[in-house]
């Protein structure tokens, strides 16, 4: 593998970076939503309507109506997949997915399973019972499913049974999502949705899954990609082994990351905005997220500082504020929390990017909180801390320091 040396790096030029990787500026090389799915390898997806939105964002001129097709045509699949959580991935691309990583979920999933009386013996017989019951009835509901175990006296009560059932069954490849049935989400067997699908062995899917990471998170480190993986740093670094010519090491301020062997730094900081959803692949799909907080001078609002926090708002790269979307008088309204003071060129390409999403919505949006810095959400994350301690700091003086920092 090449190894690349350069001494120092703006964290700006980082993140600037990773905005090209992610597809975010520039014109998309993707019309259609699933090449984007493709591109990324898979994008988080618990937030259903965040994750449509992250997805067709990144293509060309996609409508939320194009990703619903995409995903009741089952071009796109939804399931447990890398770790505990929902991704949606390209159709073709989930058995051997699950086949790398879903030993390890399964592992990270053992113990709630026992403490929830879900045994093995249990787990096989509730993947009989989904199995005939979609194979009978074709896509079934949640609380369809629901039905058929509790018929067949597979304890179900409790949320988090329930869950854990239908997600072992997505981890061992037996369901996957199946189209929607007006506005509730459907589960089918993961063999009549997935009619292709490409066969490869461990270390095939391994280098796969390390190539098509890097290639859209670079730079990266091992540990970024064991994060976003759930695979071990061991089979981390053996797949950057197997990856060979196809990733080279960089160097940047003492810190080891890998690149496709093409990437550059870009010299100039690309003038953007982005409406990113809450668990938007730019900073989920890494752990260190710290370049993306240099203008609030912390990175809080990507990695679970604020428990309240949702959509965020990036400018040139940079964490700026969060938003959130709800409906007002038939109208879609985007509320807006900034933590700092946008230049008039900055807030033009945030009403830019609110544009984009009225086009990808089809319907009137309108936008508030644009012209002032929100000092009290400032002040949650300037000076976050456990509830239990919270009597201890001043308010007054938490406030001054957020409105200190809308300064810097």
């Amino acid at each position: 593998m090449k190894t690349s040396l350069q001494s120092s790096a703006d964290p700006r030029r980082i993140a600037a970076a990773r905005l090209h990787r992610q597809l975010l500026v520039g014109k998309s090389p993707y019309d259609e939503a699933v090449d984007v799915v493709r591109a990324l390898c898979a994008v988080q997806s618990q937030d259903v309507a965040g994750a449509k939105w992250a997805v067709a964002m990144r293509s060309n001129g996609r409508t939320e109506a194009a990703v619903n097709a995409a995903l009741d045509r089952g071009e796109i699949v939804r399931a447990h997949v890398l770790r505990p959580t929902w991704h949606f991935v390209a159709a073709e691309d989930l058995r051997w997915m699950q086949k790398l990583t879903g030993h390890r979920v399964s592992r990270l999933l053992a113990s709630s399973n026992a403490k929830l009386g879900l045994t093995p013996a249990v787990l096989r017989k509730s993947h009989r019972v989904i199995e005939r019951a979609l194979s009978q009835n074709g896509a079934l509901t949640r609380a369809e499913l629901k039905s058929k175990l509790d018929d067949a006296r597979i304890p179900t009560a409790g949320a988090q049974r329930l869950a854990h059932l239908v997600m072992q069954a997505e981890v061992d490849a037996l369901v996957c999502s199946g189209p929607q049935r007006g506005k509730q989400s459907t589960y089918a067997l993961l063999d009549e949705r997935v009619k292709k699908s490409r066969d490869l062995n461990r270390d095939e899917a391994l280098h796969e899954l390390t190539v098509r990471y890097f290639a859209s998170r670079a730079p990266a480190t091992v540990h970024d990609f064991a994060w976003w993986s759930g695979l071990t740093i061991a089979e981390c670094k053996r797949g950057i082994s197997i990856a060979g010519t196809q990733l080279q090491q960089v160097n940047l301020d003492g810190k080891q990351y890998f690149v496709p062997p093409e990437f550059e730094l870009p010299s100039k900081l690309p003038p953007s905005a982005h409406l990113l959803p809450n668990y938007d692949e730019y900073f989920i799909g890494l752990k260190d997220r710290s370049a993306y907080g240099q203008r609030i001078m912390g990175s809080a609002l990507v990695t679970g500082g604020n428990g309240l926090i949702t959509h965020v708002v990036i400018v040139d790269g940079q964490l700026a504020g969060t938003w959130r979307r709800f409906h007002e008088k038939g109208r879609t309204m985007l509320k807006f929390h900034l933590m700092l003071k946008l230049k008039r060129a900055e807030k033009m390409r945030v009403k830019d990017a609110v544009a984009r999403f009225a086009e990808y919505t089809g319907s009137e949006v309108a936008a508030a909180g644009l012209d002032e810095p929100d000092i009290e959400t400032i002040a949650q994350v300037v000076a976050p801390r456990p509830p239990s301690i919270a009597s201890s700091h001043d308010p007054t003086e938490t406030r001054r320091a957020a409105r200190a920092a809308v300064q810097k």
